[in-house]
């Protein structure tokens, strides 16, 4: 309730504190009698406040339907309509809020239901699908009638060849709180070439989504240092789906994890948010000519330089980071390209295509 009688505020204020104090309900609809117990308490003046929460009420109204294009303000009997020998009723539609509503906010909101909704915690998921259900009975055929609105019916993602793993969402729900927290966390972690999980200790500092894949990284326990390559050693990345327990430690990461040099961008950039050396190379290729064409639109760097060799083939090349999904990619163009540079990768790709070659042979 306001701080003191409405109709002591300027208008602006005068609204937004009447908006405040109207029931949220019909059955709780209230007459202009008793909104004046609340807006105003000058007996001399009575009938003057008494116009101007009416005035207020139908200014109320009109900002409800100019800028949120709502019929938020619910008048009984509906306004517009003669209500002589009645006493006109007031309340706020339930499903209305103030917050800034327009056709990027609900298609955000859809997005974010679609896309991401799976890598996070049930309660949060919850969250969004409340959020969309205030949204859609707000501004439904606003929404579907925009063009972003329309989108929806023309948009759709194609899964992964490979399906995405299932996430714990207990696990899911103790990272997520061990990070926002900065405490340390206790993991149960069952490597690919392990019977059983191994219990270990773990010092969060963000997740990494690669493809469908969702990977935690941390760092295992150990003293601060002067050296921050020594306590890069300790960098570890922890497939979710093969965490089967996380209980979050009442202990308090240390200090020096949350050094500039170990944010999650700059542990990207000194490679060590993916497989592989990651190291940087300056990668050469030679590519067919048609092949080629979804590299000018699709670059493999910002440094990236296609030359002509002749009719057939076109010579690439780039900074890249050497990592096992580079690695992977590059098998895939197999047939459409050579590794020219470096030797050391040139000869990682020919000995995975030899043993591809290899079990070809054994099968038949």
């Amino acid at each position: 309730m306001p701080a003191h009688q409405i109709a002591s505020y300027t208008k602006s204020a005068r609204l937004f504190a009447l908006y405040q104090s109207l029931p949220r309900s019909e059955a709780d609809a209230v007459s202009l009698t008793e909104l004046m117990q609340n807006y105003g308490d000058n007996d001399d003046n009575y009938t003057n406040e008494r116009k101007n929460l009416e005035n207020d009420l139908i200014g109320l109204n009109q900002i409800f339907n100019d800028i949120f294009y709502s019929d938020a303000l619910i008048r009984v009997p509906a306004w517009g309509k003669n209500i002589s020998g009645k006493t006109a009723r007031f309340y706020i539609d339930p499903s209305f809020s103030i917050d800034v509503i327009n056709e990027q906010t609900v298609f955000f909101w859809e997005m974010l239901d679609k896309y991401t909704a799976n890598y996070l915690p049930v309660s949060f998921k919850q969250e969004i699908a409340d959020k969309l259900t205030q949204l859609r009975r707000q501004d439904k055929d606003d929404f579907h009638q925009s063009p972003l609105g329309q989108w929806q019916d023309h948009l759709i993602t194609l899964p992964s060849i490979v399906q995405a793993p299932t996430l714990d969402s207990d696990v899911l729900e103790s990272i997520h709180q061990a990070l926002l927290q900065n405490r340390q966390l206790r993991i149960s972690y069952q490597n690919k070439w392990e019977e059983k999980p191994v219990q270990r200790m773990v010092y969060p500092k963000g997740l990494i989504f690669i493809d469908n894949m969702v990977y935690l990284a941390g760092f295992n326990p150990t003293d601060d240092h002067i050296n921050d390559d020594v306590l890069l050693e300790e960098h570890r990345n922890f497939a979710v789906n093969r965490i089967t327990e996380a209980v979050v430690i009442d202990k308090p990461i240390p200090d020096w994890v949350g050094r500039d040099i170990f944010t999650l961008d700059s542990l990207q950039e000194l490679g060590k948010l993916e497989f592989g050396k990651n190291i940087k190379i300056n990668l050469v290729l030679k590519v067919q000519k048609y092949a080629c064409q979804h590299l000018y639109e699709r670059p493999l760097s910002i440094d990236q330089k296609i030359t002509i060799i002749d009719d057939t083939w076109r010579q690439v090349s780039a900074t890249v980071a050497n990592t096992t999904r580079l690695q992977d990619w590059l098998v895939s163009m197999s047939q459409l390209s050579v590794v020219i540079e470096p030797l050391e990768l040139k000869a990682v790709i020919l000995e995975r295509l030899e043993s591809g070659v290899q079990l070809y042979k054994t099968d038949e």
